[in-house]
């Protein structure tokens, strides 16, 4: 057996504050512990025992836990900054417990409640402003099989493993090749290595992982068996996409009214624009949103005039601020309602663009066994392409999306679209 150093199981495991544990235990103490006896002074023992301090203690707490639980999911996957991810997630849940409270009509002590969430959001900002400032994590690299290209990825520090006989120090991971011929001594160094605490990573999945892409070189046949979406999750994404989108109708509604008017002074044409595009299982639907361009000329082919260039000659004036903002997609909450469109999931292509990546770029078509959305894990990360080579680099976006599709990838892409859209990125 390999010997282990304090050092190399020490580096593998979250410190302080990265626990849950600490988290839970100092989040409580914290943000739950200390507003409810700052408000109840000498009386806490009546306070807590009072219906009003009961409910709100118990508030306190879900809303808390809740809003770690939501937390921690959300910072693990890809590109995500800790703390520019605080304020919604205990927002979220907070809001949450709000609303449990308003059905019940239970009586709880807002001025506690609000103090907590107060705590919890500064908290945790703190907690992840101070990981966010460390080195980035070491990545350990078996130096057998399809491993080189793993030092392009600039997100960590990496380092070829020299001797199968010593385990490494201060490391996060140990990165491999499990398809390659690899020799006896590296896979006992592999197996004392996870029996050590220190994780072991499929070289594939670490790319994955960090770059919040599917590499499509590494893709086969066999390999669509993982990328099947769950079933019982777009069950119920799609009961929320329709409650959600039902109660936020009236509202854009309004938007809209007020949109129209500015375009037909602003230009002359429709409204609205409405393109076929490509959707659910390959099945192509009429897209709306409004008008950001100018009447597009008749004999422009259907290609081109499904393409949106850079600085783009038809954008008018006021479509541009549409596009910077996002509200051209506004209407699409029609699509969403008739289930032809989710609010998250693959942007949906025009039809002939569709069918031109068909056949220009290997298994794009799988990219439709998941409903398209108003944004997606491709627009967060890239924004708007129409290029080849983007495309392709689009589609392990989307095939990442697909992979790991579920409720905290939709909660992520969702903060991370609020962001997208304060900034502007990835517009045309």
């Amino acid at each position: 057996m390999l010997k282990v150093t304090t050092a190399a199981v020490q580096q593998v495991r979250p410190a302080g504050l990265g626990r849950l544990r600490y988290q839970l235990l100092v989040g409580l103490l914290l943000a739950v512990a200390m507003p409810v006896a700052l408000r109840a002074g000498s009386g806490l023992s009546e306070f807590v025992f009072s219906p009003s301090g009961r409910n709100t203690l118990l508030a306190c707490i879900a809303s808390l836990v809740g809003g770690i639980l939501v937390f921690r999911r959300l910072v693990i996957l890809p590109g995500v900054l800790g703390y520019a991810y605080t304020l919604p997630s205990f927002g979220f849940s907070y809001l949450g417990v709000t609303a449990v409270l308003l059905l019940f009509k239970a009586d709880y002590v807002r001025s506690v409640f609000i103090a907590s969430l107060a705590v919890s959001i500064g908290l945790f900002f703190f907690v992840s402003y101070r990981e966010s400032r460390r080195s980035k994590p070491v990545f350990a690299i078996v130096p057998d099989g399809d491993v080189d290209d793993l030092t392009d990825i600039e997100t960590a520090n990496w380092t070829f493993l020299t001797d199968p006989t010593q385990l490494p120090q201060a490391v996060a991971a140990i990165v491999a090749d499990f398809r390659a011929n690899l020799s006896a001594d590296w896979v006992r160094l592999l197996a004392d290595a996870t029996l050590a605490g220190i994780p072991v990573f499929h070289v594939k999945q670490m790319r994955e992982v960090l770059t919040g892409r599917v590499e499509l070189e590494h893709l086969s046949e066999n390999s669509f068996g993982s990328l099947i979406p769950n079933n019982a999750y777009m069950k119920v994404k799609r009961l929320i996409d329709f409650t959600t989108a039902l109660i936020a109708l009236p509202i854009v509604a309004l938007v809209l009214v007020i949109c129209g008017v500015l375009i037909k002074l602003d230009s002359p044409g429709p409204v609205l624009f409405r393109q076929q595009r490509t959707g659910y299982r390959g099945k192509p639907f009429i897209v709306i949103k409004l008008r950001t361009m100018a009447v597009q000329p008749a004999d422009k082919g259907d290609l081109e005039a499904a393409m949106t260039q850079v600085d783009d000659a038809r954008i008018t004036r006021l479509g541009g601020w549409l596009r910077r903002t996002r509200i051209d997609e506004l209407p699409q909450v029609l699509n969403v309602l008739r289930g032809e469109m989710s609010w998250i999931g693959p942007r949906p292509e025009a039809v002939p663009l569709s069918s031109w990546y068909e056949q220009q770029l290997p298994f794009y078509s799988y990219r439709h066994a998941v409903p398209p959305g108003i944004s997606g894990w491709a627009q967060v990360n890239q924004g708007h392409v129409t290029g080849l080579s983007d495309v392709h680099r689009k589609l392990g976006y989307d095939f990442y999306y697909i992979k790991y599709f579920s409720l905290s990838l939709d909660a992520l892409i969702f903060l991370r679209t609020i962001i997208t859209v304060a900034t502007g990125f990835g517009s045309k």
